[in-house]
């Protein structure tokens, strides 16, 4: 049963439906507030007295059953959803490639003149001005690279929301749609907490690294993205995964990570070089031993940068 919530008087109560104080919705035999709805939404009835002050109601979903996820489907009559990460949301009209009709029969050759002439139309009126074609290049763009990087669609749709918040507020205006995309594309994996290096982000771009940065800074400046530091911890469960290291290695990287954090050894640290130091003092202590060499190239990191870090963490640890 599904609890209503308290809701105000309205123009036209339902029958036997009774309003108490500030207008909140009770039951007319007991003055009871909770009222809740039957699992297939045809009664609503108190669940003090068992009064039934509707019943049946009108049933807004389809007039067809499924009894599996295959069959919904089938049987659904609505287009994709919406997303932000096609420039007109996804609300386009396309036309299939393939040149058969609904039966699976092959076209004529008259036909399929006209369908290619369609198709090169339909790519024409897609975008309606400079602009619009801008953003198609820039959102198809965010989707190479994020497939390149691999995260989740939800990163996508953020990027997606944050390239079209910089261009709503002209803050692309001198700067290559490349870098202004690869720099939201950055920003979206630290925000959804799937963290990727710049090193890594402008080996998938078309754009060098310091542009990258650069754009970043502006961006989350402009737009007032207030950015947490990112934790080392996020970096450690996929380069254990790299490295073949065993769950032993990952907990003790974590412990390693969390101990010296709290004597305050983080602060200006590089969260990869932080991660990967950690891994490799919890590889030795639990004999996987691997190379700074192996570690520093997974990580996208120096081997100094892993001495440097290694050193400090088992002076930290107290570890000999």
């Amino acid at each position: 049963m599904e609890r209503l919530t308290p809701q105000t008087e309205t123009d036209e109560e339902t029958e036997g439906e009774t309003t108490g104080q500030k207008g909140v919705r009770t039951c007319p035999e007991c003055d009871s507030t909770s009222l809740v709805r039957s699992p297939d939404e045809s009664e609503v009835c108190c669940e003090d007295c068992g009064l039934i002050l509707e019943e049946e109601t009108i049933d807004r979903g389809p007039e067809w059953r499924a009894f599996n996820a295959t069959e919904r489907d089938s049987k659904s009559r609505v287009g994709a959803p919406t997303t932000q990460t096609m420039h007109d949301k996804g609300l386009t009209t396309s036309i299939d490639w393939k040149n058969k009709d609904a039966y699976g029969r092959s076209l004529s050759s008259e036909k399929r003149s006209q369908m290619n002439r369609l198709r090169k139309w339909q790519e024409r009126i897609r975008t309606k001005d400079a602009g619009e074609r801008n953003l198609q290049f820039a959102l198809s763009e965010t989707d190479r690279m994020a497939s390149a990087l691999g995260v989740p669609r939800s990163v996508r749709e953020v990027a997606s929301v944050l390239y079209r918040r910089a261009l709503e507020e002209d803050l692309i205006r001198g700067r290559s749609i490349e870098g202004v995309a690869t720099s939201t594309l950055y920003a979206a994996c630290r925000m959804e907490g799937i963290p990727r290096s710049l090193d890594e982000v402008a080996a998938v771009s078309r754009v060098d690294r310091m542009e990258i940065g650069r754009t970043y800074r502006y961006i989350s400046k402009e737009l007032a993205l207030e950015m947490q530091p990112v934790d080392p911890k996020k970096y450690v469960p996929r380069f254990c995964s790299e490295l073949e290291l065993s769950e032993e290695v990952q907990a003790k990287a974590n412990e390693i990570i969390d101990t010296t954090a709290e004597q305050g050894m983080l602060s200006g640290k590089s969260p990869t070089g932080y991660a990967a130091a950690a891994i490799y003092a919890s590889a030795l202590l639990c004999n996987e031993k691997k190379t700074q060499n192996e570690v520093a190239s997974v990580a996208q990191v120096t081997e100094v940068t892993i001495r440097n870090r290694y050193q400090e963490q088992i002076n930290a640890m107290g570890i000999h």
